[in-house]
């Protein structure tokens, strides 16, 4: 396989789980969508380091398939829907950059915000191994 359909492989495998994540993030997340389709797309060894300074971060590093569906619970309770309004990507057989324009919609006041998130992914054997997410404005996630 080339590096170009790995790369593309690598994509195709973050558009996927994407789309699974907002799925399950506009069901209301736990309890209320299964977290299956969101898994698939996982390392058993993943972690995603997020800001400790934003309101659904937590410890700011979730780890593995159950750390990182306690992320999306608590992000869940924030946010009601996340649309990605845009996206680019750029990488090699394992590394993955996405810019992406995501709005956001708060579950408490339904004010929608667009921000701007710069993602660092690594990708092993089809799953998400680590993703490195960088807020352009943190400040405007705080609804």
């Amino acid at each position: 396989m080339s590096t170009t359909e790995q790369q593309a492989d690598a994509w195709a495998v973050m558009e996927r789980f994407y789309a699974a994540e907002a799925a399950y993030v506009a069901a209301g997340g736990f309890g209320k969508s299964s977290y299956d389709e969101v898994a698939r797309y996982l390392d058993p060894e993943v972690v995603l380091h997020q800001a400790p300074g934003l309101p659904f971060t937590g410890t700011g590093a979730w780890r593995g398939r159950d750390g990182m569906e306690q992320f999306l619970v608590r992000f869940s309770e924030v946010w009601e829907s996340m649309d990605f309004l845009e996206q680019e990507h750029w990488g090699d057989a394992d590394t993955v950059v996405v810019r992406s324009v995501v709005r956001f919609r708060s579950r408490a006041t339904g004010k929608e915000v667009d921000s701007l998130i710069l993602q660092l992914i690594r990708v092993r054997n089809g799953r998400m191994l680590e993703c490195r997410p960088f807020y352009w404005d943190p400040a405007a996630t705080w609804i």
